[in-house]
């Protein structure tokens, strides 16, 4: 029996219904982080805290793969702060939902910084005054989440992450629908 590649147009709808149910799936747990915030903040310090394991592990592996003595050192340095960060993020999963909270904060301030700045070094191009309205709403938002951090702790990593998974199903669900379109009108 030999075995030949199944064909593009064998693979592609099933491909495209998995996408699609994908995107439901991830327009569900968006709406779910959304009603329940605090549950889905503390779910990504728990997630960020494992990462952190992970890349501590991933440091002292790479530590016996350096061959200099410097390297080594400076692996297992970071390694040991990746490690016991997570390990305590893990312990107190609360206190670094507080601080992520406080530390997106100053993120958002100085991405709506940037962009507004941007958004005057881009002026005689088209779309600029997107970027200035961009600017502008981030640094609401960061000003906002500040003023009433940390009582924002428990509202705004899961609202804005759950925000962030409706609008990558939505738009996921799009392009899926719009791929089946165009396979459904080649057929």
């Amino acid at each position: 029996m030999s075995t030949a590649a199944t064909p593009f147009s064998a693979l592609a709808p099933k491909a495209i219904n998995w996408s699609i149910a994908l995107s439901i799936l991830l327009i569900l747990a968006g709406l779910f982080a959304i009603l329940i915030p605090p549950l889905s903040g503390l779910a990504v310090t728990l997630i960020f805290a494992w990462a952190m394991i992970f890349s501590g592990i991933t440091h002292f592996v790479f530590a016996f793969k350096t061959h200099t003595t410097g390297g080594v050192l400076w692996e297992i340095i970071v390694g040991a702060v990746y490690l016991v960060t997570g390990i305590y993020l893990l312990l107190h999963p609360l206190d670094a939902l507080i601080a992520l909270t406080l530390i997106l904060a100053v993120y958002l301030f100085f991405e709506g910084v940037v962009e507004v700045v941007q958004s005057f070094q881009l002026r005689p191009r088209h779309g600029a005054t997107w970027l200035l309205v961009d600017g502008i709403i981030t640094l609401i938002l960061a000003i906002m989440i500040w003023r009433s951090w940390p009582a924002s702790t428990v509202w705004v990593i899961g609202t804005l992450v759950g925000i962030s998974m409706i609008f990558s199903g939505f738009s996921r669900l799009m392009l899926s629908l719009a791929a089946k379109r165009a396979l459904n009108s080649e057929i």
